[in-house]
């Protein structure tokens, strides 16, 4: 007993600290003690070995007050979540909440009006424990970033004071300081045993965000990232090992074919892992690869995962592990009432704005693309973007589009959910070839990127070598495309800044500033006839083989 009390507090003691973060429940706090963890076993026999409950999110997005539809059934809404989430930790005493990035971003007016502090204070009423980052967290740039974490000057709401539970993030590196942002990774203790969580994003996230989003940042090798601190944890005699790793993987409902960035991760790293936590790709995967567990839940707080684990006392290793991925049906289960008051309260904060009636739309209108790439809603955007430009061309990426229009009366909320990004449109110039060229670079490794388009119509033929399977070009008059007659093109702030990799628009001349791109797409639908619609048209055709 002796020497096991002993090498728990070597433990306790050797854990690097990080002042800078928030301490809350069950994470090690200054004096390297944690909070639930007094230097002792269990009081319980150590032949009994303790059964942990993991609950994770990931792809939130603050859709606080969203309901979707999942199967036909209304499902998500952050009061539902935390209803289902309370529900599944009271049945164990040893539950912690955890997420996987792409907490903020993306969001509805509820939340990113109010510079998503909201979504801060959700997380926080709900106890989560522990987190990593996504692409969108850096939407708006590293110091905003860790304003929310933080807690520096809250603006929007009555004095947040940032996460109550540390974000990690171990292959996000200050150029200045040559070292991480964030820390790489903490220790949390259920029922007298560590559990090391390590935190990861894709080292793409540069190609995702806007430049200045990340700059003077570097994203290094998720695996060899996590590899370095798995052996950290290993020698302070860490054994059970979870990683949320903001990449993205996919299985069958049976857990069978998975697939992805994160199947090839869970190959690469330390065996000493136990559970990779993944996201971004909004998908359902619940199995196991290489003796790891992956798991992740679809998104936008329809879905969560609840994991069993079962650790080892003598060993401290895990030594079983499940999970299910659980829809959050609205049906048969109350939401959880300081969550629905706290959703209301933030509501009537935006109402003036946000339920402002635009207009009257026919029909659904949806951003499902068809299989030549083109979807109605896109093509209601681009329109709008190069009529308030006055442009030959509007470019879109598929990305920035973020939900459908529904049948019926259009608020200014419901647009604003459609485009959350305040992304300002750039009027700049050019030429016919460079055209062609940014409608290639659509090609990319590992995905296809098709954007939106108004103003131009193309065929396209995948059987062609990269950077030749775009093929006849034309303006809508029908008139061909001149590679040497410049013209005038319309995209928002993310494309002119070389997002999702199109580069081409980073040589754009003559570049002007235009309005918000929400705004031209409130205009440009005012205008419409009423009711409004929208239809797929042909502007986007894939050649016949």
């Amino acid at each position: 007993m002796k020497v096991l009390i002993f090498i728990n507090l070597f433990i306790l003691l050797s854990v690097p600290l990080n002042s800078s973060q928030p301490e809350g429940k069950g994470h090690w706090d200054k004096q390297g003690l944690s909070e639930d963890y007094h230097g002792h076993i269990d009081d319980r026999s150590e032949s009994i070995n303790p059964q942990i409950r993991l609950l994770g999110i990931n792809d939130f997005h603050s859709q606080l007050n969203v309901t979707r539809q999942v199967n036909g059934q209304p499902a998500g809404r952050a009061d539902y979540l935390a209803a289902y989430l309370r529900q599944r930790a009271a049945e164990n005493e040893n539950t912690i909440l955890l997420h996987v990035g792409d907490m903020i971003g993306a969001s509805p007016p509820v939340s990113a009006l109010l510079q998503d502090e909201p979504a801060i204070e959700f997380l926080n009423r709900m106890g989560f424990e522990i987190g990593t980052v996504g692409n969108h967290e850096f939407d708006k740039g590293t110091a905003e970033l860790l304003r929310l974490i933080n807690g520096r000057k809250a603006a929007a709401t009555n004095g947040l004071s940032g996460s109550r539970f540390p974000w990690l993030a171990a292959n996000v590196i200050s150029r200045q300081t040559g070292k991480t942002i964030l820390p790489p990774y903490k220790i949390l203790i259920r029922s007298g045993m560590p559990i090391g969580f390590i935190g990861v994003v894709m080292k793409e996230t540069p190609s995702m965000v806007a430049p200045s989003g990340v700059e003077g940042l570097t994203f290094t090798d998720e695996a060899e990232a996590i590899n370095k601190y798995v052996s950290e944890l290993k020698q302070l005699g860490v054994r059970a090992i979870v990683i949320l790793a903001h990449i993205p993987g996919k299985s069958n409902a049976n857990g069978k074919q998975p697939s992805g960035r994160l199947i090839d991760l869970a190959k690469s790293v330390d065996d000493e892992v136990d559970i990779i936590y993944g996201g971004h790709s909004h998908a359902y995967l619940n199995s196991i690869v290489d003796g790891k567990l992956l798991v992740q839940s679809y998104s936008y707080g329809t879905a969560f995962s609840d994991a069993e684990i079962e650790i080892d006392r003598k060993t401290k290793d895990i030594v079983s592990k499940q999970a299910e991925i659980v829809t959050v049906y609205q049906e048969n289960i109350k939401p959880a009432s300081d969550i629905t008051q706290m959703i209301k309260q933030y509501e009537k904060k935006v109402e003036p704005i946000v339920n402002r009636v635009v207009g009257t739309a026919a029909n659904q209108i949806t951003a499902e693309r068809n299989k030549s790439g083109e979807s109605a809603l896109g093509n209601l955007i681009a329109d709008s973007q190069r009529t308030a430009t006055s442009t030959n061309f509007a470019f879109i990426n598929p990305g920035g589009i973020r939900a459908d229009i529904d049948a019926g009366n259009v608020t200014w909320g419901s647009l604003y959910t459609v485009l959350p990004f305040n992304n300002k449109l750039i009027k700049m110039s050019l030429k016919g070839r460079q055209i062609r060229e940014v409608l290639n670079q659509q090609w990319q490794p590992n995905t296809t990127r098709f954007l939106q388009i108004s103003g131009i119509i193309y065929t396209w033929d995948d059987s062609q070598p990269a950077g030749k399977k775009v093929m006849d070009i034309h303006l809508s008059d029908g008139t061909e495309l001149e590679p040497n007659k410049t013209y005038s093109a319309a995209v928002n702030t993310y494309l002119a800044e070389g997002g999702d990799n199109f580069t081409v628009f980073q040589k754009g001349t003559n570049r002007e500033a235009g309005p918000m791109d929400i705004d031209a797409l409130v205009d440009y639908i005012k205008k419409l006839p009423k009711p409004f619609s929208s239809e797929i048209g042909g502007r986007i055709s894939k050649a016949r083989p």
